[in-house]
């Protein structure tokens, strides 16, 4: 062809097809690649991971072709040293380079040969034209790369702003004679037949945006190989489909033609039956769309994610609109679903999504809502069946019957006219969900291979999505259990406030071995721990329940710290070689103001001074771990100001790989220093400080505790004789105590209350010895205590007993009652809810 003219070129005498290899290339305003196809990867020697977000001019001989798009800056410097690179001449002497893409074998230069640069049929160089070009490698250390290529602005709404073909010339025997151009579609045999195969060439877009690319591309010029001034042959896509036709019947007509006039012709320019290159390229599709919707879902074992990306998946290049239903129990985490589906089966809209106007579908089918689906429908006949539901068209009637099934919804102007597709999400032969699939009018309908290819994507979807399950069942399980081992502590006791935190590890899901505690002493004390069991997982945490429980039990007899570590360590001896773990024991008196703290083998506390904000490490006597034995714990008392805070942590919180233990305490130290306006603010700030980890293994249990202590005014104690005739003075104690505090109200039950607990304990003294205590704080506690180890027990009594009633009226007045040992005999409490005006 003559490009300086702008004849119309005469039509083919038989229409032959360019079937070739292509690489397919888009670029955005940019002027960098947004569309990377396995072509281009291929031809260039680029992944594309590396491709797309590069300026398209580093990668491909495109000289001309960019203008609006950002060209490339260098296009008007001339590489003389024989560097690697693409040279380019564009028709005016000036020379244009672009970086040698990734992949090719050794340095090598690349010169342009008889640039084309055609515009839409006449070669206008004017932007807005369609170019084409070839570009040669000369001889170096790898095979030289002889490119054809044709390059098509774009213009609308979308992103894309220009289209590039390209392919290897040297794969084309005789291809010296062979130039890339454009001819109108039309003036080739078979117009129809190219024009519905040119999306085949386009990349997998939506329809809008793939339908928008094809007429300006069959307006700009159709691309074709030019062989000869007046013979233009078509070029279509050649996806290596083996050709059964042609194995038939022979060599084309076209071929034989060809080689009559003595052209080069070579296996890509066969004819084939245009029927069957449909057929094999509409496979090669779905085989396509189908790995790199496997590709694309499973990234994360998140449900939620997966869903999303399984529904995302179909649309627009499969589908326009794609619902995902799932049954409540998979959405829960809960275990695998049992039984088929019936109609009392509750499922959930998970995920919508299409490329319909915003908004169309929201009220109608919103995301989120539970449903259970009517009998005549085929939504219930899918996921009853286990089967695709294919409906190539919904008419008027048929949309009216199934709009009817459903009461308060008109679905009939969402579904009328469109194809529908319904596949089941199957695992393990039990059905999961199903995807409900819809084309617009305007689009091909789905049929059989349609059908075969949506129940494809569904049974690599319920595969996904059975993993994301089991993984979501599994955290839930690992939550229930952590949850259920952690307390749940009441942030506020008498004289001491607490907050915690606990950040489970990334080793085994979110069981660990770490716990705190915070338990309610006799005596208005409160007992604080800290423990962690040595290892992780399922049995690490089973081994913090039963020492936890451990913990409670022998705090509620009011063992000192240092016994009931002792206890402890005989304890997990007893269940096993295996049980190790840390622990330290603190028993706070506000009363006091005193710290009694025991450590087995733990990190010390941090005191912070509420005097001058000063924070230390606490100097306590190391025992071994629990579980070690042989070895004694000690006690230290430790002396307390309130407002004092005490920061108990385990060393998942200070250990940083690559540095001493130390450097993770002097910074827990700093941290725990700095002011903050509440507790909770004061442990996110230590979190903040030392969790900087991303790859953190361990657990984190951080246990903080004000220790603001009991004004002595608040408290109120007295020695009282053994004798009968004490327990009217106590009662008479109590009422002039309570009025001097302004609780007269409390007066009348505190009085019986008291005078049942004063006489037991004259009746069981021993000695001289019953002493009588109030403690205000929220509540009201009374304590009795005497010199009798035995403690008493609610009873049984009949009519004529004359005793055993007493704590049962304690038991029905105070809010709580408790007793428990002392080293001198025993104490005997009860609280009183305070009523305030």
């Amino acid at each position: 062809m003559d490009r300086g003219t702008s004849e119309p070129v005469p039509a083919q005498r038989e229409a032959v097809p360019g079937r070739i290899p292509l690489a397919v290339v888009v670029v955005g305003s940019s002027g960098l690649v947004t569309h990377w196809s396995s072509g281009a990867r291929k031809l260039f020697g680029v992944e594309r991971t590396d491709a797309v977000g590069r300026p398209v001019a580093d990668l491909m001989p495109v000289h001309g072709a960019l203008a609006g798009t950002g060209e490339d800056a260098g296009a008007g410097e001339s590489r003389a040293d024989g560097g690697d690179g693409w040279y380019a001449d564009g028709g005016d002497g000036a020379g244009g380079a672009w970086a040698a893409p990734d992949g090719l074998d050794g340095p090598e230069a690349f010169d342009l040969v008889a640039p084309v640069g055609l515009g839409a049929v006449g070669g206008s160089p004017e932007p807005g034209y369609a170019r084409s070009g070839r570009a040669r490698a000369s001889a170096g250390p790898g095979s030289p790369l002889d490119v054809l290529w044709w390059a098509y602005p774009l213009a609308g709404p979308g992103p894309e702003r220009l289209l590039v073909l390209a392919t290897d010339a040297g794969r084309l025997p005789g291809a010296g004679g062979i130039r890339p151009a454009f001819a109108p579609h039309t003036d080739l045999p078979g117009a129809g037949a190219l024009a519905e195969r040119l999306p085949d060439i386009l990349p997998a877009m939506g329809p809008a945006a793939g339908g928008r690319i094809v007429e300006q591309v069959l307006e700009l010029g159709y691309p074709v190989l030019e062989i000869s001034h007046s013979e233009r042959i078509p070029v279509t896509p050649d996806w290596g489909v083996p050709r059964y036709a042609e194995r038939r019947s022979g060599r084309p007509r076209a071929a034989a033609h060809a080689r009559g006039r003595g052209e080069p012709v070579s296996d890509h320019h066969d004819l084939a039956d245009p029927r069957t290159d449909l057929e094999h390229a509409a496979v090669r599709e779905r085989l396509e769309f189908l790995n790199e919707v496997s590709s694309g879902i499973g990234t994360s074992l998140d449900l939620e994610r997966t869903i999303r990306e399984v529904t995302s998946a179909a649309v627009p290049r499969f589908t326009d609109f794609a619902g995902t239903h799932l049954r409540a129990a998979v959405l829960a985490g809960e275990g695998f679903p049992d039984g088929p589906p019936d109609l009392t089966t509750v499922w959930h809209r998970v995920w919508v999504e299409h490329n319909d106007e915003p908004g169309r579908w929201d009220d109608t089918v919103p995301v989120g809502e539970a449903i259970a689906f009517p009998e005549r429908t085929p939504f219930f006949q899918c996921m009853v069946t286990g089967e695709p539901v294919l409906i190539p068209r919904i008419g008027e009637e048929l949309a009216d019957r199934i709009s009817g099934e459903f009461e308060k919804r008109d679905l009939r102007p969402l579904i009328s006219g469109r194809s529908m597709l319904v596949v089941p999400l199957k695992a393990r032969n039990v059905v999961l969900g199903f995807m409900v699939l819809m084309r617009r009018p305007g689009r091909q309908p789905f049929d059989d291979m349609d059908r075969t290819t949506g129940a494809e994507l569904a049974a690599r979807a319920g595969l996904v999505l059975d993993n994301a399950r089991m993984y979501t069942h599994q955290e839930n399980v690992a939550d229930t259990l952590q949850d259920s081992m952690l307390p749940q502590l009441t942030p506020r006791t008498a004289g001491c406030d607490t907050a915690t935190r606990y950040l489970p590890g990334t080793r085994l899901g979110r069981v660990g071995g770490d716990w705190f505690d915070s338990i309610k002493l006799p005596g208005s004390r409160t007992a604080l721990v800290v423990g962690d069991v040595m290892g992780h997982g399922l049995n690490s945490a089973a081994m913090m329940g039963q020492l936890r429980t451990a913990v409670q039990t022998m705090a509620a007899l009011d063992l000192p710290p240092e016994q009931l570590l002792r206890n402890l360590d005989g304890l997990a001896q007893r269940l096993g070689e295996h049980y190790l773990a840390t622990c330290l024991y603190a028993v706070y008196d506000p009363i006091r103001s005193e710290l009694r703290i025991a450590n087995a083998g733990h990190i010390p506390p941090v005191l912070v001074r509420a005097a001058d904000g000063r924070s230390r490490l606490l100097d306590l006597p190391t025992g071994a771990p629990i579980g070690v034995g042989g070895v004694p714990f000690e006690a230290a008392t430790v002396r307390v100001a309130p407002g004092d805070r005490l920061v108990l942590c385990t060393d998942g919180l200070v250990e940083v790989r690559g540095q001493d233990i130390g450097t993770g305490l002097a910074a827990l130290c700093e941290s725990a220093a700095h002011p903050a306006a509440s507790m909770d603010d004061a442990c996110d700030t230590i979190i903040r400080a030392l969790n900087t980890d991303d790859g953190r293994k361990d657990d984190v249990a951080l246990l903080m505790a004000r220790l603001n202590g009991i004004p002595p005014g608040h408290v109120a104690q007295w020695r009282l004789r053994p004798v009968p005739a004490e327990a009217p003075r106590a009662r008479r104690l109590v009422r002039e105590q309570l009025a001097a505090w302004g609780l007269a109200e409390a007066a009348p039950t505190a009085e019986l209350l008291v005078g049942e607990l004063v006489g037991n304990a004259v009746r069981h003294a021993r000695t001289d010895r019953v002493d009588l205590r109030l403690v205000r704080t929220d509540v009201l506690l009374c304590e009795v205590g005497d010199d009798d180890h035995a403690l008493p027990a609610l009873m049984d009594t009949g009519h004529d007993d004359a005793y055993g009633r007493g704590l049962r009226v304690v038991s029905a007045l105070a809010r709580e009652w408790g007793c428990s040992h002392t080293g001198g005999g025993k104490t005997v409490w009860c609280e009183q809810t305070l009523v305030r005006p």
